[in-house]
Protein backbone atom coordinates (compact mmCIF):
# COMPACT_ATOMS: atom_id res chain seq x y z
CA UNK A 1 0.00 0.00 0.00
CA UNK A 2 1.65 3.35 -0.96
CA UNK A 3 -0.01 6.35 0.40
CA UNK A 4 0.83 10.14 -0.65
CA UNK A 5 0.03 13.39 0.44
CA UNK A 6 -0.58 15.64 -2.45
CA UNK A 7 -1.41 18.63 -1.14
CA UNK A 8 -0.52 20.23 2.07
CA UNK A 9 2.04 19.82 4.58
CA UNK A 10 0.49 17.50 7.52
CA UNK A 11 2.01 17.05 11.11
CA UNK A 12 3.10 13.74 12.08
CA UNK A 13 -0.03 13.51 13.84
CA UNK A 14 -1.99 14.71 11.59
CA UNK A 15 -0.50 11.86 9.35
CA UNK A 16 -1.19 8.58 12.31
CA UNK A 17 -4.60 9.69 12.72
CA UNK A 18 -5.52 9.78 8.54
CA UNK A 19 -3.52 6.51 8.74
CA UNK A 20 -5.48 4.98 11.33
CA UNK A 21 -8.39 5.71 9.83
CA UNK A 22 -7.65 3.99 6.88
CA UNK A 23 -6.30 1.21 8.48
CA UNK A 24 -9.62 0.98 10.52
CA UNK A 25 -11.46 1.04 7.04
CA UNK A 26 -9.67 -1.79 5.31
CA UNK A 27 -9.63 -4.02 8.40
CA UNK A 28 -13.58 -3.21 8.61
CA UNK A 29 -14.20 -4.05 4.76
CA UNK A 30 -12.30 -8.02 5.13
CA UNK A 31 -14.88 -10.39 5.70
CA UNK A 32 -14.92 -12.38 8.78
CA UNK A 33 -13.12 -15.54 9.11
CA UNK A 34 -15.01 -18.68 8.59
CA UNK A 35 -16.84 -20.19 12.08
CA UNK A 36 -14.44 -23.09 13.38
CA UNK A 37 -16.23 -26.40 13.21
CA UNK A 38 -17.74 -27.21 16.86
CA UNK A 39 -15.67 -29.88 18.76
CA UNK A 40 -17.28 -33.23 18.64
CA UNK A 41 -18.87 -34.17 21.94
CA UNK A 42 -17.67 -36.78 24.40
CA UNK A 43 -20.99 -38.87 23.93
CA UNK A 44 -19.61 -39.47 20.18
CA UNK A 45 -15.87 -40.90 21.32
CA UNK A 46 -15.85 -44.96 20.73
CA UNK A 47 -13.46 -44.66 23.53
CA UNK A 48 -16.29 -44.26 26.20
CA UNK A 49 -17.91 -47.47 25.78
CA UNK A 50 -14.19 -49.48 25.17
CA UNK A 51 -13.54 -51.67 28.82
CA UNK A 52 -10.94 -49.57 31.20
CA UNK A 53 -9.11 -52.83 32.34
CA UNK A 54 -9.93 -56.62 32.10
CA UNK A 55 -10.54 -58.15 35.18
CA UNK A 56 -7.36 -60.46 36.34
CA UNK A 57 -8.20 -63.84 36.46
CA UNK A 58 -9.29 -65.35 40.28
CA UNK A 59 -12.14 -67.12 42.00
CA UNK A 60 -14.69 -63.77 41.85
CA UNK A 61 -13.98 -63.35 37.91
CA UNK A 62 -17.06 -64.38 37.05
CA UNK A 63 -18.50 -61.74 38.96
CA UNK A 64 -16.82 -58.85 37.41
CA UNK A 65 -16.82 -59.81 33.89
CA UNK A 66 -20.29 -58.09 32.89
CA UNK A 67 -20.55 -54.73 34.86
CA UNK A 68 -18.15 -52.29 33.87
CA UNK A 69 -15.63 -50.72 36.30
Amino acid sequence: MDIRVLRGNPTPEELAAALTVVRARAAAATPPPPPTPPTPSSWSDPARTTPRALPTPGPTTWSRTYWPT
